[in-house]
């Protein structure tokens, strides 16, 4: 038992440094590398960010923002559907049908809202017919061509279409709020008139209309002539000034192509933003970095380090743009990001950085940051890229330029950071160990002149740094993780709290998951004081009674005239209407009227011949039916017909309706499917849901592959895995309640919070594993005391770079930040609340624990004294004599025990005999401890020989805890220059 124990752990070990040591030592070579050649890799990027940075002429030719294009899925049924009905029904402009056409069409409109309960009343129709008149009188010129909307319109009998409301409106005059119009349908003369889509907010009795609040007005234009009509619907929206004096009615107004240019008109509102931001992260990185020293502050540190983040959105996008890869408005979230992402890295470097020996020599001290932060911060790159390459497979255009654009730039955040970042930090530290001042590069004294201000000690003195250790001294921030933060996390009562926290937690973050919405609503795609946004607002207000006008094709070639296929048909067509969002009782098909036609002229329509012979005739004195029924060659090859859908106002709404009718198509025994040019965008309802499972599923496993390889602990990363479920549920469900819903743009900021939940529980796990405290507690206050402050300035770095989308007026933005700020939030939480407590219940991970049985420790004892060899005990030696090192102070003597002679470069620790409380004895060793450079005065540790020995006195006895001491065996040295040496008795003082 006590055996397998101490295999299983062998094997971890080797695994570990199979893959963790040989990266490390490989980042600490090339940290080394870096730091003798500083400028070449500080010049470098600079030049190659210039050179790819020219990349940017090639922007406007490379933006994309075509809604369809970018915001449906690439291969949407929808698409294929109206490919079907481009193919099998072309458009007729001499017949224009608007229920008819395969897309949203070329229009202008405007709503009418009258001020009072009634807009049919004499001022507010006036009014009305003055707009309408601006708008038929709109002229412009085009070079020679004069531009009417008579010579634009869409024609039917070689007329505009007519707007028949305002038809009514002129036949009836002042009399018309006495006359009984009836709704939805009203006859006029010898035709009946559908009002639903130009009568609004109406108070009916009986059919009959007792009041109204709107009316709206459709200018329809003839299709295939763009750039025409472009110029036209511009001209249009001159006409609504939005000062413009009405007395009767407010009017708002939109055209088929505002969605567009607002849409585009968007990162006009982001471009000051992006200024915004970086002095923001600029100012948060000085703030964090500033220290009261004026060797050791950090201020050309932190700043340089957000240049190594701008650098690296210029290069990427640059790269991206004379590949020629799409740049869709999307991307522009992307710089908010990577600086907060390059920030972080910046901020692990630095911390890893300042635990360096300050008197090494700045290559060395470059090369133990790489060590150190290597794991770490390549996970952070890992995660991320491969989270955005995974977004790749998702169907919409616009989520694919996103991740392609910010992958690239957290690469070379992540190469900049090794090389640009790191080359500063070089020449930063050859300022430091010159003990120059960081703003004026003056050498400055280390003590402060006797007489000297505390002023002039706090701008004028400088390079301090920790006796005992080497290394920088502790930022403030660091010891409150360590000496409150941490203790007080780990107290008993402090758990079951956190507990209860996360209890709460994930109750609201489930409930949420049950409130989410899917779908991007189209209106969102503009700002939010658009003009286009007051007219779908109107028009959801007070026309959302009667949604599309819905086609149902018969594909492929049907035998109408038998009696069989007929009553399937009209089974499937029962089926239709039973549907609750379809209206029964309105029901376009050229079929029901042909067999009207047939029965008043005495045709037998059950005869193949006789249906096909007498359909030519029908259709040409139909001329709408004549677009609904492909017959060529004397073959039926397509027909269609309609179903009006009714009171469609939410997302909700149009998945149900969208999904609802394909299952009927499906289950109908004739072959067909529905149509309308709003399915489109309705198709991201049928793939949102199941691409973002798929994607966060994928991008789960390879997180989870990526920890193992480089945390070698199945418990860890289980522990990753949970953090990165827990955060994904939390973010879903408090999205939902924060009024967003699952969409292109949500969707790939969740795939994103599954990178930043491995970045966060990955550093502090690993921290965790790593250390070599005794208990888990130790472990846990340990591993915040060394990265829960650079976490936590990583996280604030990332919400302040996306901070400033809060106030943007779009919704793509302000989804962005909020989505951003729950992931970073929920993130830090579990990083630093919530997976230390977790671990400590279950700390199964280091070798050093308390908790070790005899058994599993003569396991060891034996294993050890089997498998050891010379050179790991010398590893252990020089370990061993750092820490004797660390764990002593050497107190000052005033007297002058060195006379002026020379003294030899090593100098050694004698350690006396004295006996130990059980009658020991500690013997007596002569151990060189470091070599003084007779020609630089550096210190450095002395390396034991191939002959080191270990003395064990490390018993604790009551009397206190004894030492190890590791040395050499060679004969002491001179004791002429009084070298101090240790007892190893309960005291240790210095020996006079």
């Amino acid at each position: 038992m006590a055996f397998g124990w101490a295999e299983n752990r062998r094997i971890k070990m080797r695994w570990r440094h199979c893959v963790e040591k040989p990266f490390s030592i490989g980042f600490q070579k090339f940290g080394r590398f870096v730091g003798r050649h500083p400028w070449w890799f500080f010049i470098c990027p600079l030049v190659i960010s210039t050179a790819l940075g020219t990349g940017f002429y090639f922007l406007e030719d490379m933006e994309a923002n075509n809604i369809e294009d970018q915001f449906t899925p690439v291969n949407g049924p929808a698409k294929l559907e109206r490919k079907f009905v481009e193919e099998n029904f072309p458009l007729n402009n001499s017949v224009y049908s608007n229920q008819r056409l395969y897309t949203m069409g070329e229009f202008a409109s405007f709503i009418a809202v009258s001020r009072d309960p009634n807009i049919f009343t004499n001022g507010a129709i006036k009014e009305i017919l003055s707009l309408d008149k601006k708008v038929r009188e709109i002229k412009l010129s085009r070079g020679h061509e004069q531009l009417t909307y008579e010579g634009l319109c869409a024609r039917k009998s070689n007329k505009c279409i007519p707007n028949k409301i305002l038809d009514i409106m002129n036949h009836y005059g002042s009399n018309i709020d006495q006359t009984e119009l009836t709704f939805p349908f009203f006859r006029f003369g010898f035709t009946t008139i559908f009002l639903g889509y130009s009568v609004g907010g109406v108070n009916v009795s009986s059919t009959v209309i007792k009041s109204a609040k709107a009316i709206r007005l459709f200018y329809c234009l003839k299709e295939g002539n763009r750039s025409t009509t472009d110029l036209w619907l511009n001209e249009f929206l001159k006409v609504f000034p939005s000062n413009q004096s009405l007395n009767f009615i407010t009017v708002t107004h939109s055209t088929s192509l505002s969605r567009q240019v607002e849409f585009e008109a968007n990162t006009r509102d982001v471009i000051p933003l992006f200024s915004i931001t970086y002095v923001i992260a600029i100012v948060f990185s000085i703030v964090s970095c500033l220290r009261f020293d004026c060797v050791r502050n950090k201020v050309w540190v932190a700043t340089f380090g957000v240049l190594s983040a701008g650098l690296a959105v210029l290069s990427a996008f640059g790269m991206m743009l004379h590949i020629g890869v799409p740049f869709v408005m999307t991307v522009a979230n992307s710089p908010f990001l990577i600086l907060g992402i390059g920030v972080d890295d910046m901020f692990i470097l630095i911390s890893c950085w300042q635990q360096t020996n300050v008197h090494a020599r700045v290559e060395d001290r470059l090369a133990d940051t790489y060590k150190e932060a290597a794991i770490s911060i390549t996970i952070t790159t890992l995660t991320d890229v491969l989270a955005f390459y995974i977004g790749l497979m998702t169907p919409f255009r616009s989520v694919q330029s996103f991740c392609l654009y910010t992958s690239t730039a957290i690469l070379f955040c992540f190469l900049y950071s090794i090389t640009f970042f790191g080359a500063f930090l070089v020449l930063n530290g050859r300022r430091e160990n010159s003990n120059k001042h960081w703003l004026t590069c003056k050498e400055v004294p280390e003590d402060c002149p006797v007489g000297r201000s505390k002023w002039y000690d706090l701008c004028c003195v400088g390079g301090a740094y920790d006796r005992h250790t080497g290394a920088e001294e502790v930022q403030p921030m660091n010891h409150f993780f360590k000496k409150h933060y941490g203790p007080f996390l780990v107290k008993p009562w402090t758990k079951v709290c956190v507990i209860l926290l996360y209890s709460v937690y994930l109750s609201i973050s489930i409930y949420g998951c049950f409130q989410i919405q899917e779908g991007i609503d189209l209106r969102n795609l503009a700002a939010d004081d658009s003009y286009v946004n007051r007219y779908y607002d109107d028009e959801k207000a007070y026309f959302y009674e009667y949604g599309p006008n819905i086609m149902v094709i018969i594909r492929g070639e049907f035998a109408y005239w038998e009696e069989k296929n007929m009553l399937d048909l009209e089974s499937c067509v029962e089926d239709f209407k039973n549907l609750s969002f379809i209206e029964k009782d309105i029901f376009t098909s050229w079929l029901k009227s042909y067999k009207y036609y047939g029965y008043h002229t005495n045709l037998n329509l059950s005869v193949e011949n006789v249906f096909k012979t007498n359909l030519s005739s029908f259709l040409r004195s139909y001329s709408d039916f004549k677009q609904d029924v492909n017959f060529t060659n004397n073959s039926i090859r397509a027909s269609r017909f309609f179903i009006q859908t009714v009171n469609i106002t939410t997302a909700i709404d149009e998945m149900n309706m969208l999904n609802n009718l394909r299952d009927t198509a499906r289950r109908c025994s004739v072959p067909l499917l529905v149509y309308h040019p709003v399915f489109i965008y309705h198709d991201q309802y049928a793939v949102i849901v199941s691409n973002t499972v798929q994607n966060i599923s994928v991008t789960t496993a390879v997180m989870l592959l990526i920890s193992l390889l480089l945390i070698p602990n199945p418990l860890c990363c289980l522990w990753v895995t949970f953090s990165i479920a827990s955060v994904i549920v939390g973010v879903t469900g408090f999205m939902a309640l924060w009024d967003v819903n699952l969409d292109t743009i949500s969707m790939i900021i969740l795939v994103v919070c599954i990178g930043f939940s491995v970045d966060f529980s990955a550093h502090i796990s690993y921290a965790f594993v790593s250390n070599k405290k005794p208990t888990a507690n130790e472990k846990a206050v340990e591993a915040l005391f060394h990265l829960g402050y650079p976490i936590l300035q990583g996280a604030l770095s990332t919400i302040l770079g996306v901070i400033v989308l809060s106030a943007s007026k779009n919704y793509i933005f302000r989804t962005f930040f909020k989505i951003m700020f729950l992931v970073i939030f929920f993130g830090l939480f579990h990083g630093i609340t919530f997976i230390p407590v977790f671990l400590t219940f279950f700390d199964f991970f280091s070798s050093n624990s308390g908790n070790v049985s005899p058994q599993e420790k003569r396991a060891l004892e034996n294993e050890a004294m089997t498998n050891c060899q010379l050179k790991n005990i010398q590893e252990k030696a020089i370990d061993h004599d750092k820490q004797i090192y660390d764990n002593h102070t050497f107190l000052p003597d005033n007297q002058q025990l060195f006379p002026p002679q020379a003294c030899p470069s090593v100098w050694t620790l004698t350690v006396n005999t004295h006996p130990t409380q059980s009658g020991q004895m500690c013997m007596a060793s002569t151990v060189p401890m470091f070599r003084v450079d007779s020609q630089t005065y550096e210190v450095q540790m002395y390396t034991a020989s191939n002959d080191a020995v270990t003395v064990n006195c490390n018993q604790n006895l009551g009397a206190g805890e004894h030492h190890c001491v590791i040395g050499n065996n060679q004969p002491p040295v001179s004791q002429e220059c009084n070298a101090p040496f240790i007892n190893c008795s309960d005291s240790a003082d210095p020996v006079p």
